[in-house]
């Protein structure tokens, strides 16, 4: 069985130009097939292989004490779902550009709801102050046809850039509500979610480790359909399994 993780963190990283080839000599040498995104603000981590080579590869990052809180979601398949290793050095963790968008900018996280609250929250129908949950699917149109959160709010985005402008009208209406801003595994409704509460938005959570960290840790409590990762599985159902199987 191929074991394939996803994984970020944030972290400064003043020798991100000096690192990425580092990174990419160490998951060569492990037979490690993905992506690793190398930025000043951290790392973003998508990578696939037999459970020994990719556990080491972790092991030996985290020896790093900059990385040693690094948290990777797990799913399994019967094979590699990606075609080759890419290591690529960016200037952000995934593309938004837009300022006080990053703990390490802002200096905190915004706040967390964790899986298993969040899924007795969906179960009884509002939060433990009775207000009204709204899911903010922060993903764009082609994934969230594969599926998202019963009711959620999703918008008509091609890219992350495009969501503060696609959210402005929405605004008003969720004012008296809590909002829960979510993503496949947790880059974008953290960014997202720190940019809207710098911008006034005090009735904003994120879905700690995302949907990959939602089904983990509850499965598909009011979720409907799966998942899309970025490679050849295309979708994951609710039990972290390939809703494509891939060609080996």
């Amino acid at each position: 069985m191929i074991l394939n993780i996803a994984a970020y963190i944030f972290v400064p990283i003043d020798d991100a130009d000096a690192l990425a080839p580092r990174l990419r000599e160490r998951a060569e040498a492990d037979g490690l097939r993905g992506s690793i995104l190398v930025t000043p603000e951290g790392l973003n981590l998508f990578l696939a292989a037999t459970e020994a080579p990719v556990r080491d590869f972790l092991a030996w990052l985290r020896t790093d004490a900059r990385f040693a809180g690094l948290h990777a979601k797990e799913s399994w398949s019967e094979a590699v779902p990606f075609a080759r290793l890419k290591v690529k050095r960016k200037a952000e963790i995934i593309s938004f550009r837009r300022e006080h968008a990053s703990p390490l900018e802002v200096g905190q996280r915004a706040p967390t709801v964790a899986p298993q609250t969040l899924a007795r929250w969906l179960a009884q129908g509002h939060d433990d102050a009775g207000k009204q949950v709204v899911m903010l699917d922060t993903r764009n149109q082609q994934e969230v046809a594969y599926g998202t959160f019963t009711g959620a709010l999703t918008l008509p985005i091609d890219k992350f850039t495009d969501l503060p402008a696609a959210l402005a009208p929405h605004r008003d209406r969720l004012r008296d509500t809590t909002v829960v801003s979510f993503c496949t595994g947790g880059v974008r409704c953290e960014k997202a979610a720190l940019w809207l509460q710098q911008d006034g938005w005090d009735n904003l959570l994120q879905l700690d480790d995302g949907i990959l960290g939602y089904f983990e840790q509850v499965g598909g409590v009011g979720y409907d359909g799966g998942c899309f990762v970025f490679d050849e599985r295309i979708a994951l159902d609710s039990t972290l399994r390939p809703m494509q199987a891939v060609q080996a």
